[in-house]
């Protein structure tokens, strides 16, 4: 069973950096591809960045030079680095994890079914 947490949302001003930590409970985390998205009040969900079960990352064009994803999988943790955040940067960060075994055969990533609760993440001077 997955079951994900995120953590290390916060209050910050622009400019300021956080790292987003969601750990994931799977037997197996190394075989799940992983993504971070996010939902600002009013707005859709969007990704903000995903990673294959291979290590191969993909970003949003709007994460692109700011943020980074990575992931530990003896921790069977990914993260999210934010570096240079804006108050647009502003919104709940959710934590995703796509366990088909054809996304790690293929090494790709594609929106799961499973959820963590999220964290907020607050972008304010």
């Amino acid at each position: 069973q997955v079951q994900l947490v995120e953590s290390g949302g916060g209050l910050v001003q622009p400019g300021d950096s956080l790292r987003l930590s969601c750990v994931d409970s799977s037997r197996v985390f190394s075989i799940n591809a992983m993504g971070w998205y996010r939902q600002a009040p009013g707005k859709q969900r969007e990704l903000v960045a995903s990673i294959t079960a291979g290590g191969s990352t993909n970003y949003a064009d709007f994460a692109k030079g700011r943020f980074t994803i990575s992931r530990d999988n003896a921790k069977k943790t990914v993260y999210l680095q934010m570096n240079s955040l804006k108050p647009e940067d502003t919104a709940v960060y959710y934590c995703n994890a796509d366990t088909d075994l054809d996304s790690y055969y293929s090494d790709t990533y594609k929106q799961g079914n499973h959820w963590g609760p999220g964290t907020q993440v607050t972008v304010s001077s």
